[in-house]
Formats: C-alpha cells, structure tokens, sequence
C-alpha cells in the first residue's frame, strides 16, 4: 500500500474563516482551523497538517485540543500543527501569544516615565520589544528596624507610609527555606511620626507563619547571611517589595496601579532610546495558551506541534489572598493540612503540606498519549512553560528551546514514557525561584536525553520518587550554572524511592553538571531517602560538594560509580550502608578540564553530553 501524502490545511492573519483553508484561500484563527480538523478527523486517511503561515496569533481564548471533541489523530496518523515550511530553510516565523498589545502611551504622573490606561486587566509581567520588564522594586523590603508581628510588620521608618497604592504591593521571601522563596502582598499601611506598621494580606500570612518553621540542628544548612542553628525563620523581614509607582527608578521597568477598580493604569520607565510610538508592548492575558485534554478510557492522541513560538500567557493567582506560599519544586500551599516531620532522630524539624498544590503550565496536557511538541520556542511565559499530567504514555518534548518563563520548564507528572530530548532549557524560574527547569514526579520510564540546562535559580533537573516511580534515565546531558539564587538542591536533584532494583530504578549516566553556583548545594544531589538509583560516569566540577553520603531519611541501594569530580566527598572512605562507591575519580580543581580530557573516559562523557548527539535508542539496564 502507497503512503498517503498529508492532508493539509493552512491559517494566515490575512485570511478568512469564511475561506476554505487551502493555500490561496486560508484560515484567519487558529478556531476556524480546528473546526476544520475535527470534521476530517474520523476518517483520516493520512496526517492531516495545519499550516499556519507568519505571523502572530492572538488567541481569545486558549487553544483547547479535547479527545472528547475530535481534536485527536485516528486511524494511525497524527493531527499536526506546524510553521509553514516546517523543517527547510523557507519555515516562517509564527507566534500564538495569550498577550494584549499596550497601546495608548502618554507621559505619565511620575517624570521621565509612560502610562497607559489598561481597564481591568491583571497581570504580572510586562514584555516591551521582545524583553521581559522587571517589575520596579525596592530593596531592603522595608527600611529601618524592623520586627515582625502576628499580622506584618512594624518598622521604625516612616517611609512606607509614603509608598503609593499600597495594596498592590508584594513582598518577597527568598529563603523561607533554603529552596524555597514566598511572596505576599500587603493589606494596608499605617503609622505615625514615630512608626510604621505594615499588614499583610490574609489568610496567605497567617499560612506562611504556619508553614515556614522549622529547626536545623548540628551540620543543616546556613543561611547565606549567618548561622541559623535552632529556629529558622525566613519570614524575619522580606528582601524586596515590588509594585509600587514609589519604586518606580530603574530604566527598563514597570508598575500595574490597581488604585482605580477597572481603570488600572500600567507605568513603565523605559531605557534608554526607547519610544513609544515604536514600541511593541505586550501584556499577558491568557493563563494558558494550549490545554490538552482527555480521559483514561478516551486520551487526547497523536497530536503534533512544531515550529511554533509560544508567548504572553500569565498566571495572576499569587496576586490573590492566598499569596504564592512555595514549599518544593513546582508545589505551593494553598491552605489545607500541615505535617510537622521529625528529621535527624528529632534534632530537627520541617512543616510539610500534606495535600500542596502545583504551579500551573502555560501549555498544558492532562490524559495525552503521543503528543508531540516538537522544536518549538516557549517564551515570555508567566508560569510553567509546559506540563503533562495523568494518565498517559509515549508523549514526547524534542528539540525545543524554552527561556525566560517565569517558573518550570517542563513538569512531568506521572504517566509513562515520556521523552525529552535535545531541548535548550535557560533563564528560568524567573519570578517563581524555587522552580526546577525540568521536574519529574512519581512517573515511568521516562528518558531525560541530551538537553542543555543553564541559568536556573535553582536546581536544573529534579526528579521526585513515588509508588509509580520506575525506569526513569538522566542520560548525557549538559547542566551549568544552576542554583544561582536558592540552596539545598543541585545540578540533578533527586529524593525519594525510585523503583523496586537497580534494574528498574533511576539511572543518571553521562551527564556534565559545572557551576553549581551558590553555597550549600551538591552538584548532584541524592536527598531524602533515595533508593535504587545508579550514578554512573558523570562529571561533576565547580560545585560547593560534588555528591552527599549522608542524609534523612538515609540513602538505601544508591550507587556511585565510575564518576569524575574535583573533591573529594565528604565520608567516601566510611560510606553509609545504603551507598556504594566504586571507581571514582578525584582529579584537581586546578586544571581539571585539562585532566578530563586527557582521560579516555571522562574526554567520552564530555563529548557526548549536551544537544549535539542525536536521541538515545532503548538504553541497558544499569547493573552494579
């Protein structure tokens, strides 16, 4: 039987949804496209491919691929949106943005700044010519000296009581704990000429009173200011306060005024030969630009994206009383349950949420099989990039290069086989730092392959045990210069059971990990009770610690083996029962990239991590 050629359809912004979507009569919307797809879907008789031609696409709303609705391939071919000329030299540039074009600049109330009038829009991010806006802050949070009280704070400056439209004012808590950075907004301001007293939003501070306490004893961490051997309180004072036209100083940066309900007023001070007559000006509108969806009995499947750029989606929920309490990873409390767990034969102590949420994705996959997201760019995000959850298998994300969001990469929450693969992940975690780039949750056999991970407040992969978890590989690739804002996690970071054996546990091999940047930090991290993992034949250079031996709960069947570092770890010579080492090299802070590449192992590991080698085949069982 011939291979059928596909089936396409194609969308321009100079089309109508009237036209019949060929390519001298296209599409405008991407709706109309789909519309389309679903009437042909039943008896597809090869791929069915939506060309969307340059340009940018402004949803309304977001894109929503429903299993139930037709929006799946059938009959053994894929549904494909692509860039028109996907894969030549002739592929044009197409953006889906979730953003609203600012318009209506005018000289504003503070010199040398504009402002425009905005109606009720919320939103936390601002992008002028393609460049992320930092929201104008001030720092230290608040001046003088200051004490914490039950509902805020009370400071002996009066300055805050000159802070204008104070309740949209956030204050933030980097170090809550050492990976884990809170923010709050501020209820009310008031004082005298003696001084000021600042209230927070509730229930969001009484939550994180309740949440952030704990107790390090004996070799715990350290904050990156002083000792903190009993009680650890994050929330002593916050580092910075943002959102307020009083802070508004610094070229480059904005301020959303909420003074006015439904006439907010956007404020920005821009740089240097900026005008806005010609400047492009986008504020998020969407919350997610691509939601994926199905069921176990019926998933969405055999979808493809590819070539497509994905921009301006936001997330406004940490603006609410709830505030964004982070506690690990991609998980915050929202209220609920608090556990108080005993570390260390109770010289020390952490408060756990029982039941935390998870920070959302932009693009988003819940029940997907063979979904495909394919060299496409994910950009000028306000929350996760992208995230696939539930029940579902073979999904695939390769080739994409995803920077400047405002949280996770890429979060992997169960399911089975997912593939990520020679993606360039950077600049990430830009709002919410306690965001790994890639983050991997009681999940199966998925391959994490030669990607290039760098500049990531904190740690660049993590992968998080469970009852599910199984025949998970983190496989040759490239980590630097992670850990650049928290501490307490790594290059790779990794906790929990991992499997059953080394056979179907977790397996980190290949992998160059340098430039793990702040203090208190491994470059590759095996952390509370991490069982059946092999680490075998990694690089790791320029951490504060290259591996740790000795944790709680305690490491149980972990392997080290045939691995290149600079130190030498802590207790190698004495490890714990759980922990294996085995012919590991420590090879000279001084010239250790010359001492790697004269070794015929180390110069195969460094060669082969990152982007540059195509995807990995079916990979051996790790044996020990």
């Amino acid at each position: 039987m011939l291979n059928e050629q596909p089936d396409q359809l194609y969308v321009a912004p100079w089309g109508h949804d009237s036209w019949p979507g060929t390519l001298d009569q296209p599409f405008a919307t991407l709706p109309a496209a789909q519309r389309a797809v679903r009437a042909r879907t039943a008896s597809l008789h090869a791929d069915l491919v939506v060309n969307l031609r340059t340009g940018t696409y402004f949803l309304a709303a977001p894109f929503a691929l429903d299993a139930d609705a037709g929006d799946s391939g059938e009959n053994g071919h894929q549904v494909v949106y692509q860039a028109y000329g996907y894969g030549t030299p002739r592929q044009e540039e197409v953006v889906v943005s979730g953003g609203r074009v600012i318009t209506g600049w005018h000289p504003g109330e503070v010199d040398g700044a504009w402002q425009a009038e905005v109606g009720s829009l919320e939103t936390r991010q601002l992008y002028v010519n393609g460049r992320r806006a930092p929201r104008a802050s001030l720092s230290p949070g608040i001046p003088g000296n200051v004490t914490k009280t039950e509902t805020g704070y009370v400071t002996d400056s009066t300055d805050p009581q000159s802070w204008q439209d104070p309740t949209s004012i956030e204050f933030v808590f980097p170090w809550v704990y050492p990976w884990s950075e809170a923010r709050c907004r501020v209820a009310e301001i008031t004082g005298d000429t003696r001084s000021t007293t600042i209230t927070l939003v509730q229930p969001a501070f009484t939550w994180a009173r309740e949440l952030y306490t704990a107790t390090w004893a004996g070799d715990e961490p350290e904050s990156p200011e002083s000792r903190r051997d009993t009680q650890w309180d994050g929330l002593a004072r916050p580092s910075s306060a943002e959102n307020s036209v009083s802070f508004l100083t610094e070229p480059g940066t904005f301020v959303l005024d909420r003074r006015t309900p439904g006439r907010h007023v956007l404020h920005y001070r821009p740089l240097p030969g900026e005008n806005p007559d010609e400047a492009e000006i986008i504020a998020p509108v969407l919350e997610k630009l691509v939601v994926g969806q199905g069921t176990e009995g019926n998933p969405l499947h055999d979808v493809t994206l590819r070539g497509l750029t994905f921009s301006h989606a936001g997330w406004t929920e940490p603006d609410g009383p709830h505030g964004f309490l982070h506690f690990f990873a991609n998980t915050y409390y929202s209220g609920g349950e608090l556990q108080k767990v005993e570390l260390a034969e109770g010289k020390a102590h952490l408060t756990i949420p029982t039941e935390p949420r998870f920070l959302p994705a932009n693009v988003e996959f819940t029940a997907a099989v063979r979904v495909s997201l394919h060299d496409n760019r994910f950009t000028r995000l306000g929350a996760g990039a992208i995230g696939f959850a539930g029940p579902g298998h073979d999904n695939a994300i390769v080739g994409n290069q995803i920077e400047d969001v405002s949280g996770s990469a890429v979060t992997v929450a169960s399911g089975t086989g997912t593939r990520i693969q020679q993606n360039l992940i950077h600049r990430i975690g830009r709002e919410y730092h306690g965001s790994p780039a890639l983050w991997v949750m009681d999940a199966r056999e998925v391959t994490v392959a030669h990607n290039e991970i760098h500049d990531v407040p904190y740690s660049g992969i993590v992968v998080t045990g469970g009852s599910q978890a199984a025949r998970v590989q983190i496989i040759e690739n490239l980590i630097h210069h992670t850990m650049t804002v928290l501490a307490d996690g790594g290059g790779i970071y990794l906790n929990g059971r991992q499997g059953t054996s080394y056979a179907d546990g977790t397996l980190v091999r290949g992998n160059v990990i340098r430039d793990t940047v702040t203090p208190y930090n491994f470059g590759l991290y095996t952390d509370y009770g991490a069982a059946w993992v092999t680490v075998q034949g990694n690089v790791v250079h320029r951490s504060d610690t290259p591996i740790v031996l000795r944790v709680t709960p305690p490491l149980e069947n972990v392997a080290f083996l045939d691995n290149f570092w600079d130190d030498h770890p802590a207790e190698a010579d004495t490890p714990p029962s759980g922990v294996t080492l085995a012919r590991n090299k420590v090879l000279p802070k001084n010239g250790f990239e010359e001492a790697l590449a004269a070794d015929p192992a180390g110069a195969a590991i460094l060669a082969s991590a990152g982007r540059g080698t195509p995807p990995l085949g079916p990979s051996p069982s790790p044996a020990v």
